[in-house]
């Protein structure tokens, strides 16, 4: 198949969270599987494009604020389309200064761009006229979360007569539900779309991509069924409901060379599924380094080491960390938190590390180097999460031999077992309700378990045994690619269906 891919991100040219990830994996794992990728990327600052790219100009239509008083404001953007080799697929960056030359992806200290409606409506046209002027037919328009959102409406509504463009199938892969890309009513001309689209205050961007799609997919069969339902769906569970089974999840993979303890650079001492000795190695170092009192080592009487890695939010369940920590604390962890984000959980976070900093450290940056050494060094792998996508931190943690201890949301009930349930088969600890009492018995359940050697160990190779590549994934994509085409030319999306939006 042919597969035009539209993203905000992508590893390693833009990146602020795990979709950048995503899209650079999954279109490397569809290119070894024979298929033919391109990803349509804004170039913002900073972005290097890879050796070997060729740049040319293209002339599209833009939408003018009709407000404007600005004789010389044209209706036609001259951007650059720089294409170059990417890791198995094409990467093909947008060029267009005013739109992306600037300090950040999406915004500034904390405020989104008031014109991404715009820039993400000009990545979007970029795209689709490239593939029009082209005149390769492409099978597949595969769009990520909102920001492609204009690509798939704009597809159906400004390229109906296109048979380049229209003729493909679309595909719509939301990787977080809570992000919706509203536009109101009175900035909605940036779209250039239907003046009839949407509600009558505005535009959600991802509610009228869900509608019109072929096929929609969210990141992990468990949350497709969490968020169809009115607390987790994000104002969006009655339309996902009526999508019925044409939307599906599909768990995410990781890069199983990228995240290779035994080939792994960063961290102090490699170490496999058959030679763990390198792994106490890097629990010592990182012990050591933060002034973490371990006791005396090895598997038995040394107190385990606790990493959580993310962005300090709620919905990743640091507040819980931050009430259960005591508790954890009591029951002889030692934790290292790192990760920036609400000020308010940091200064607790480290309010209690100033009283014990030899049993919790916080470590408030982004820093990928020590995200490395801490799945490396670590024992157990903490994401207490309210909801979780998908989720790759318990994935990469049990490929580096650290055993999560993880909330039952979403991704993460389809990834992790817990052992205690399933001493045969369990693979980490599992605890529901979102309440601190909650994680902390996890915690113990946990810690117990590290205190039986031979239990642990065997727990440890199991879980490195574990097959998260993107082999997999690659393949339902592809069949859910199929689905998108078979539904396309049978059975186009019907008016009352888009009007459901």
């Amino acid at each position: 198949m042919r597969i035009a891919m539209v993203s905000s991100e992508c590893e390693p040219y833009a990146k602020v969270g795990g979709l950048a990830d995503v899209v650079d994996a999954l279109a490397r794992g569809l290119g070894q599987l024979g298929h033919e990728v391109d990803v349509f990327l804004p170039l913002y600052r900073g972005v290097r494009p890879p050796a070997g790219s060729h740049r040319r100009a293209l002339a599209v239509a833009r939408a003018t604020d009709p407000s404007s008083a600005d004789e010389d404001e044209g209706d036609v953007a001259t951007v650059d389309l720089l294409t170059g080799p990417a890791d198995g697929y094409r990467i093909r960056l947008v060029d267009h200064p005013f739109s992306y030359d600037r300090a950040g992806l999406y915004g500034e200290t904390g405020a989104d761009y008031p014109d991404n409606a715009a820039r993400f409506t000009l990545l979007g046209r970029v795209a689709l006229e490239t593939i029009s002027e082209e005149g390769s037919q492409i099978d597949i328009l595969h769009g990520h979360d909102w920001e492609a959102g204009p690509a798939l409406l704009m597809q159906r509504h400004l390229y109906a007569s296109d048979s380049a463009v229209a003729s493909a199938a679309s595909v719509l892969t939301c990787h977080n539900l809570a992000y919706h890309g509203w536009v109101a009513r009175g900035q909605a001309w940036q779209l250039e779309l239907p003046e009839t689209l949407g509600a009558p205050d505005g535009i959600d961007l991802l509610r009228e991509a869900v509608a019109v799609a072929d096929i929609v997919n969210t990141v992990s069969p468990t949350y497709a069924e969490e968020s169809r339902t009115a607390a987790m769906g994000a104002g969006l569970d009655d339309l996902l409901r009526s999508r019925a089974d044409r939307y599906l999840g599909i768990i995410n993979g990781i890069d199983t060379t990228l995240w290779d303890p035994a080939a792994d650079s960063i961290i102090p001492v490699p170490f496999s599924r058959d030679d763990l000795s390198g792994k106490q190695a890097c629990r010592a170092e990182l012990g050591a380094r933060h002034g973490l009192q371990l006791g005396d080592g090895g598997w038995e009487r040394g107190a385990p080491i606790l990493g959580m890695i993310g962005r300090l939010d709620p919905q990743k369940g640091f507040d819980l960390l931050a009430s259960a920590a005591p508790g954890l604390l009591e029951a002889g962890a030692r934790i290292v938190v790192l990760g920036t984000g609400d000020p308010a959980l940091v200064r607790g976070l480290q309010s209690l590390a100033t009283t014990r900093p030899d049993r919790l450290v916080v470590l408030d940056r982004f820093d990928r180097d020590e995200a490395r050494r801490i799945y490396a060094g670590a024992d157990m792998f903490l994401m207490p999460s309210r909801f979780e996508p998908c989720g790759q931190g318990q994935m990469i943690s049990m490929r580096y031999g650290t055993v999560p201890v993880v909330r039952a949301t979403g991704g993460l009930v389809d990834t992790v077992r817990d052992a205690d349930a399933d001493p045969q088969a369990g693979t980490g600890f599992v605890f529901g309700p979102a309440e601190p009492e909650a994680l902390v018995e996890a915690g113990r359940r946990a810690i117990a378990a590290y205190q039986d050697e031979g239990r642990w160990r065997e727990l440890v190779q199991r879980d490195m045994a574990l097959d998260f590549s993107w082999g997999g994934p690659a393949r339902e994509y592809v069949a859910a690619y199929e689905r998108a085409v078979a539904s396309r030319r049978q059975a186009p999306l019907d008016a009352a269906q888009r009007q459901l939006a």
